[in-house]
């Protein structure tokens, strides 16, 4: 387990909140906005003081010499928006390769409360031993997806997520944040891993993602893994050193407000 501990710190490289920047999205909908050049997209994360991006495997090997710092996470699960069930997300590559890749750590998408739920459950567990093998740090991405928008972001639901992820080995859990400072307090009491929040769709406003963001802190997250507010932003270097700052100094809603008025 050495060689987890030792990634895992390389993860928390800037203090002891993590700051990640998915940018995995090309397989699920394509080239979309601010993905479109992958390595000028590493480039500003990795300038805005990102602990690590999450790629596939193909992109990754694009990438090494833009890094600067910022370690990558290597995605080993997939389904596409162009598929009958895009909920169902497969495994298409191995904590082996991710190694060879030059990975920290790899990550895995796991959709509950659908019919392919068992699946996805049983390649997690599987993933997990075989990141136990390897000393690989593991992050679940847990959603749950039954069709309606309310649990998506139900409190008891995501506390559920959460202690699946626990509970068949992930080291990390990335779950939607649940609206309050009291209900996510409840989802990150009810694990001993990490949980940090996912950043979902693209916000008008960033006032209220980073609101979101300290909210989500006070209530013991232990970091973000924030995708397209950051990298569709106009300025996503400075966007993303403007939550590290966040991140690094646990500022209070006051201070993120000013924090905003000198991005």
């Amino acid at each position: 387990m050495k060689g987890k501990q030792i990634r895992l710190k390389r993860l928390f490289n800037h203090s002891h909140r993590v700051l990640i920047v998915p940018m995995d999205h090309g397989t699920t909908e394509g080239p979309i906005a601010g993905l479109e050049d992958i390595r000028r997209a590493v480039k500003s994360a990795a300038e805005g003081g990102a602990d690590a991006i999450i790629l596939h495997k193909g992109l990754a090997r694009q990438i090494p010499e833009v890094l600067s710092g910022c370690a990558l996470i290597v995605h080993l699960s997939a389904s596409t928006a162009l598929s009958t069930d895009p909920t169902r997300k497969q495994l298409v590559s191995s904590v082996e390769h991710a190694i060879r890749l030059g990975a920290t750590a790899v990550s895995a998408h796991v959709n509950l409360a659908g019919k392919f739920e068992g699946e996805m459950l049983k390649d997690l567990g599987r993933l997990a031993e075989e990141c136990d093998l390897w000393g690989m740090p593991l992050l679940a991405m847990m959603y749950v997806k039954d069709g309606t928008k309310e649990s998506e972001f139900n409190p008891i639901k995501i506390k559920h997520a959460a202690r699946i992820a626990e509970e068949l080995g992930a080291d990390i859990v990335k779950v939607n944040y649940t609206g309050s400072v009291e209900s996510f307090a409840e989802v990150t009491g009810s694990v001993r891993i990490p949980v940090v929040i996912a950043g979902g769709p693209k916000l008008d406003s960033t006032t209220d993602l980073l609101a979101m963001i300290a909210d989500a802190l006070q209530a013991g997250a232990s970091g973000v893994a924030i995708g397209r507010n950051v990298f569709q932003d106009r300025n996503p270097a400075l966007l993303a050193g403007t939550i590290r700052r966040i991140l690094d100094n646990d500022k209070s809603k006051t201070n993120v407000k000013e924090l905003i008025l000198t991005k």
